[in-house]
């Protein structure tokens, strides 16, 4: 079992998570990883992910509730969708195992700039709110739905993260849905996709269970703080949003210092 200054860390680094995902409406399982590995202190890269994915799974399925609720989930799409991703991060899984802890850390930094930069362009939210997946429409969209799904779930699988900045787009692009319901209906994915990753993790020993218990604990809560704080901060959400994405890039940045520089040493 964890110490008590490391139970509090990982409550915190997941109130953290938790917090910025009520705040801005999601990104924030991106810092899952830094927060896990300099933090909390997990000394292994592999454990830091495979943990990771297991809090981001949970954190998307509690999530999934209010959006079905709202009528923002189109069920059929989301499972085909999910279906080719959870190949994708079984694979993708696989092949971070087999990658060095430090060139995987140097890798995911570099991935949190391209996030953060992302973040930085307003999305658009236009779409077809009828849009559905029947034997009419399935030549269409099927073809599409799968194949950005495997491959976005091999990114996610790969880095142990959500990917809900890539499914989301990817689900608009496939279907022409608007915003809301591709928020919503990428839940479903970002839940799969995290169960897959951790699961194949989880198989190799490289999940830390009491600590992804607390950083899940803390993140309920801070989401719970999140939510209350992003009412009250509506008007002021596309400056929350920039602000996070700001965070993410310099946190990129030394991600991948702090990654790069033991590969710079052991080439000297």
């Amino acid at each position: 079992m964890p110490g008590l200054l490391t139970s509090g860390l990982a409550t915190g680094s997941g109130g953290v998570v938790g917090l910025i995902l009520g705040l801005v409406g999601g990104g924030g399982s991106i810092l899952a990883v830094p927060l896990l590995t300099y933090v909390v202190g997990v000394s292994s890269p592999h454990v830091a992910i495979g943990t990771s994915a297991l809090a981001v799974s949970v954190s998307a399925a509690g999530n999934l509730v209010p959006q079905w609720r709202a009528g923002n989930v189109k069920w059929r799409c989301a499972v085909a969708f999910s279906l080719a991703g959870i190949l994708g991060a079984l694979a993708g899984s696989a092949a971070a195992k087999a990658v060095d802890g430090q060139s995987l850390l140097a890798l995911f930094g570099v991935v949190m700039l391209v996030v953060g930069g992302l973040m930085l362009r307003k999305r658009r939210g236009e779409g077809d709110p009828e849009v559905r997946l029947t034997k009419a429409s399935a030549p269409v969209l099927l073809p599409w739905l799968l194949g950005i799904g495997f491959a976005v779930g091999l990114f996610s699988g790969f880095f142990g993260i959500g990917g809900g900045f890539l499914i989301v787009p990817g689900l608009m692009l496939a279907t022409s849905m608007p915003l809301p319901m591709a928020i919503g209906t990428s839940l479903v994915a970002v839940s799969a996709f995290g169960a897959a990753t951790a699961a194949s993790y989880a198989v190799s020993g490289l999940i830390d269970w009491p600590l992804a218990g607390l950083f899940i604990l803390g993140g309920v809560l801070g989401g719970l703080v999140g939510a209350g704080l992003g009412r009250r901060l509506s008007q002021h959400k596309r400056a929350l949003a920039l602000t996070f994405a700001g965070l993410v890039i310099l946190v990129g940045l030394y991600v991948v210092a702090r990654g790069a520089l033991p590969l710079l040493g052991a080439t000297t």
